[in-house]
């Protein structure tokens, strides 16, 4: 699967005394993450024992960030699943095109941000997990054939 941890600096702010006064977590596109950001959105205020997402992209990339609290995605293809927890705010999920994501277990006032390789395009989601398992097996059969 098309998913993995991406790690961003995380510098954290001292003056004279040496006190932390803060984390600064800095992201370019194309230098930490692997494509321009087109499209910045975030995810909050969600009600307890909401489960979002159902969804895949065709060709969206994505890298998701817990910048409060936690969430865990369920990352999964008709072949695999893995579950993330997103808890550090310095450490992104960078979810690649043609795999399938729920967000759930938000945590009470967590804010969940999410860095997409393009703007919002409907065209580019299948929302419909029947026909996700079949775009998903065909696209298998059509890398199985270049090799």
């Amino acid at each position: 699967m098309n998913v993995r941890w991406i790690e961003f600096k995380d510098i954290v702010d001292k003056r004279n005394d040496e006190r932390p006064m803060g984390h600064l977590t800095p992201i370019e596109g194309l230098k930490d993450v692997p494509f321009e950001i087109k499209r910045i959105y975030h995810i909050t205020r969600v009600p307890e024992n909401t489960i979002r997402g159902f969804h895949a992209h065709k060709a969206l990339e994505q890298v998701l960030l817990c910048l409060n609290g936690n969430v865990k995605i369920n990352v999964s293809d008709p072949f695999s699943k893995e579950i993330f927890v997103l808890d550090n705010p310095a450490k992104g999920l960078y979810i690649g095109p043609g795999l399938w994501r729920e967000m759930y277990d938000f945590s009470p006032a967590s804010v969940l941000m999410v860095l997409a390789s393009d703007i919002y395009t409907e065209e580019d989601y299948i929302r419909n997990y029947r026909e996700y398992t079949e775009y998903a097996y065909e696209k298998s059969k059509e890398t199985a054939n270049k090799i």
